[in-house]
């Protein structure tokens, strides 16, 4: 009990249940069937990227260039299925990002440039890459299975209103349970820890930083293109500049999971935890009316107060060692 008492995921998730309570008392809409299952497949696309964001910042990077990796992937995705057709399968193959993940990490490798300054040119290049190519037109033409989707478990309630487990949920189920198995059942997971843990000693034991790199930022790449695909769906149009700025969001929901931005320290669960917090909250907020401008700081300042919660248990930790 006393060392549940001193982890992070306890008191995030102590705080979530505080912060559901408050909000079904004050709103009849929250607790309610039909606005759980949004807010699940709203936060979706928030899960996968957090997922890959998640194993890279565990191995003492960071990737910034995503939101880029995700648009690009996407838009390649919906060109191609409209001269070759096919089915979902072959639309997470064609969004492929994992090139461009590798892109950036032989980038960060061989520039020896950290992580953050690398991703954020890569960033740039990406949407000036896509934008140039692209012209700046959206895209609207799905095909008809895609535009249908797939609904497994389905059915209608009274309203007329479907339910079921549907592309996104499917995909962010798929995505946690495979990030779950690779950072805690393999040795690739356990490398990638002790690498964000002390990459000098990692290198001296025999591991190779390049391959890990290339892993870490390979499967940011692929999350992006799973993210993309998900996306696309979702809103039925591919913007090129759909989701400049949404890089801070993902950031922040891995940071209030307790997941250290210097490495090696971090879990799913906790990554999760701070998906949920930053939904509900959100959510929360719009059910009440709260202004956009409120939502911000409140967002912002809740943000604030986990990390210096984060950092000072960090802090108490290696002092008692």
């Amino acid at each position: 009990m006393a060392n549940l008492l001193k982890r992070h995921e306890f008191w995030l998730g102590m705080f979530i249940t505080a912060l559901c309570l408050l909000l079904g008392w004050r709103s009849e809409e929250f607790f309610t069937f039909g606005n759980l299952y949004d807010l699940a497949n709203n936060y979706a696309m928030l899960t996968i990227l957090a997922c890959g964001l998640f194993v890279v910042l565990i191995a003492g990077g960071i990737d910034i260039s995503f939101p880029a990796m995700t648009i690009i992937a996407q838009y390649g995705m919906v060109v191609m299925l409209q001269k070759v057709g096919g089915n979902f399968a072959v639309a997470f193959v064609l969004a492929g990002g994992v090139l461009l993940g590798l892109v950036n990490a032989l980038l960060v490798n061989r520039l020896r440039v950290p992580s953050i300054i690398i991703t954020i040119s890569t960033l740039n290049i990406f949407y000036g890459l896509l934008l140039w190519l692209s012209k700046g037109v959206w895209l609207y033409d799905f095909p008809p299975w895609f535009e249908k989707g797939v609904m497994l478990f389905k059915y209608t309630d009274a309203d007329g209103y479907d339910y079921g487990l549907g592309l996104p949920l499917l995909t962010m189920i798929v995505v946690v349970l495979l990030t779950a198995f690779i950072m805690n059942f393999t040795t690739v997971g356990r490398k990638i820890y002790a690498m964000g843990g002390n990459r000098e000693s990692a290198s001296r034991v025999g591991f190779s930083v390049l391959r890990l790199q290339l892993f870490v930022y390979g499967y940011m790449g692929l999350m992006s293109g799973a993210a993309g695909v998900v996306q696309a769906w979702t809103v039925m149009t591919v913007a090129p500049d759909s989701l400049l700025g949404y890089e801070l969001t993902v950031l922040a929901a891995v940071v209030l999971g307790g997941t250290s931005l210097i490495g090696g320290r971090g879990t799913l669960t906790g990554t999760l935890l701070g998906v949920i917090l930053l939904a509900v909250m959100q959510n929360g907020l719009n059910l009440l009316g709260v202004s956009s401008y409120w939502q911000t700081l409140i967002t912002g300042a809740i943000i604030v107060v986990s990390i210096s919660v984060t950092a000072w248990s960090q802090h108490q930790n290696r002092s008692l060692l």
